[in-house]
């Protein structure tokens, strides 16, 4: 608010600082307004954070209660030189003998030594133009024409332009002193259905020996993987990659050379266990945050942005009851706490990991069936996927109307504060338009009286 100030009134008196002590004063209702709405403010943001972690929580829990979650595998194999395997949730438990006897290779073949030119930038072209054709497999033919002053650069970018399934490159089998520079094409896949044959070639490599001298050389054969699978009874798969995934239900298996190797499939367990104390992990995020602000400073006599909130005892109390639910329909295990769960307390949970590890390894379909929602079962992870959507719900849940009303509560200060200072503005205005009244009045009461000063000496002197 900028300084008032009434300057030469006749009393010497200056009413800025009165005006501004009044409006001070008028103020005050502003300000508690405005401490109001930072509080709003700050609790509405604490409530936008909170679901935040809820949906936190409900992703980790919607994963859970899969199927899918549990069903994961995990696969060995006793040399990785030969070969490495990776297993899906459709896996099956065992141990495979494998063995490799060929693996799969991409043809690779180069123009004849004979034909070899001193420089990369040589002229190939004998005539005024030149084309090279090659196929792949029983794929289509690929075309590029050259021009007189085509090089073996030339020749060798417009096959890598066409994306046809092959790369060319050149070498020099030569030396620094006498190079010797080569076409080498190679197919980009392996298999023997994807070897290269040269159709045309009117360059002067001559790669279809039309001279008797020309030709190619291979320098890798296109072929085949082949792997045996089973020891007594074996079954014998060729295939064009050195990936296959049909050897073993479930597993993928990359292979790198030849030789026998032992694959064991088993279930992952660390992995779901990792899976469930993630769900511990983000439920202790929630209950913690809220922890966090439902504090009291007995000092200060406040209390945090939670305290005293109906709103966040329920969603404990939501969450606090799916967690620990009895699953109607379970065996072996009904309740979490029979894995390693256990309530502090604080509100959190401890998961007992040797005893979830145990659980696991000694009954994992009834751990499954205490999570996952199958057979009619509703398990943990659905019940409280189901919590947080009643928490959450946009219309009706709980959480979703204490933000709405927060909202609304701080729109309708936003209102009322601006109101109050649109009527403060008014008041200061009439405030300087009556201090400035008096202030004239002052001025012709001070004239006045020293007026009748002067005359009251002139009459004493008279007489």
């Amino acid at each position: 608010m900028a300084t008032i100030s009434f300057g030469g009134l006749g009393n010497g008196v200056d009413f800025g600082p009165v005006i501004e002590q009044l409006l001070k004063v008028a103020r005050l209702p502003i300000d508690r307004l405005n401490e109001q709405k930072a509080t709003l403010n700050s609790k509405s943001m604490d409530y936008a954070t909170l679901s935040t972690k809820l949906a936190t929580l409900q992703s980790t829990a919607e994963k859970l209660r899969r199927a899918v979650s549990f069903d994961r595998f995990s696969a060995s194999v006793s040399n990785e030189t030969v070969l490495t395997a990776t297993a899906s949730s459709s896996a099956t438990q065992g141990t495979y003998q494998i063995q490799v006897t060929r693996i799969a290779q991409s043809h690779q073949l180069a123009s004849k030594a004979a034909k070899a030119v001193a420089s990369a930038t040589t002229d190939i072209v004998s005539g005024s133009s030149a084309t090279f054709t090659f196929r792949v497999g029983s794929g289509s033919d690929q075309t590029v024409t050259l021009g007189a002053t085509a090089t073996l650069e030339d020749l060798r970018d417009q096959i890598n332009d066409l994306g046809a399934g092959v790369v060319a490159s050149i070498i020099n089998t030569g030396s620094e002193t006498t190079p010797a520079y080569r076409l080498v094409l190679t197919s980009t896949n392996t298999g023997a259905d994807n070897a290269i044959t040269i159709v045309t070639d009117q360059t002067d490599l001559d790669l279809t020996n039309g001279s008797g001298t020309g030709g190619t050389d291979t320098l890798q054969a296109a072929q085949d993987a082949e792997v045996i699978v089973g020891s007594s009874s074996t079954v014998t798969l060729t295939r064009s990659s050195n990936v296959i995934t049909d050897a073993i239900s479930g597993v993928t298996l990359t292979i790198k050379n030849t030789g026998t190797v032992q694959v064991g499939v088993n279930r992952d367990i660390n992995a779901v266990k990792s899976t469930i104390l993630s769900l511990a992990s983000a439920y202790n995020e929630v209950v913690k945050f809220i922890n966090e602000r439902t504090t009291y400073d007995v000092v200060t006599k406040k209390g945090g942005n939670f305290f005293n909130e109906p709103t966040v005892r329920t969603v404990l109390s939501q969450l606090r009851e799916a967690l620990s639910a009895t699953v109607t329909g379970a065996s072996t295990y009904t309740m979490v706490g029979e894995i390693g769960f256990k309530t502090e307390r604080d509100g959190t949970v401890t998961v007992d990991e040797g005893k979830l590890g145990a659980a696991l390894n000694e009954n994992y379909a009834a751990v499954k069936t205490l999570f996952v929602t199958q057979g009619g079962v509703t398990g943990v992870a659905q019940l409280m996927v189901d919590a947080i959507d009643r928490l959450d719900d946009i219309e009706f849940g709980s959480v979703t109307l204490r933000k709405r009303g927060l909202t609304q509560a701080i729109t309708r200060l936003a209102d009322d504060i601006a109101r109050k200072q649109d009527a403060l503005v008014l008041y200061e205005e009439r405030l300087k338009r009556q201090y400035a009244a008096l202030d004239s009045l002052l001025r012709q009461l001070s004239s006045q009286a020293s007026f009748l000063t002067a005359r009251d000496n002139v009459v004493k002197q008279t007489f």
